[in-house]
């Protein structure tokens, strides 16, 4: 008999660090190190989440409450695996990740996105939607700023104000 697939959202383990880093090196994420993942994971699971369904990760997101803007959660990184795409998970894991005790005096999530990710920016603009506030679109990094020609300038996605 077939397992029936559980889907879960929760903060990640140092033992996740591996799998949301092949998750990523499997999509169009930019590339980082295992290491940046498990120090995530270490240092900042109260503001990043993952989905697992049964025991594999499938989903994950990386972020931060920068030091100089403590109402801000920055999301570095929004992975979901090609079988769950289309499903809704990403936004639903950024709506449990700015539930938490952790984001309680959270009024704004933050995203570098750029214009070719139009996945990305839909996602931001979902989030505003469903959290009823506006999302802002400025410059951020330009692209004279990254040392190979291949890099497109990154755009801030700000949304917010949340939980008015």
């Amino acid at each position: 008999m077939a397992q029936t697939p559980v889907l879960t959202l929760e903060k990640p383990t140092v033992e996740d660090g591996a799998s949301m880093w092949q998750l990523a090196e499997t999509s169009t994420l930019d590339s980082n190190s295992v290491y940046k993942y498990i120090m995530m994971c270490e240092y900042f699971d109260e503001t990043c989440i993952v989905a697992r369904e049964n025991d594999e990760v499938v989903g994950f997101i990386t972020g931060f409450i920068p030091p100089k803007q403590a109402d801000t959660l920055f999301i570095w990184q929004v992975g979901v695996a090609e079988s769950q795409r289309g499903k809704g998970l990403a936004l639903d894991l950024l709506e449990r990740l700015i539930e938490r005790d952790a984001c309680k005096n959270v009024r704004y999530v933050e995203a570098t996105v750029t214009p070719s990710n139009k996945a990305s920016q839909s996602l931001f603009k979902k989030l505003a939607r469903s959290q009823g506030t506006e999302c802002n679109v400025f410059d951020c990094f330009g692209q004279e700023l990254f040392p190979d020609d291949q890099h497109e300038e990154e755009k801030t996605f700000r949304i917010g104000p949340i939980k008015g």
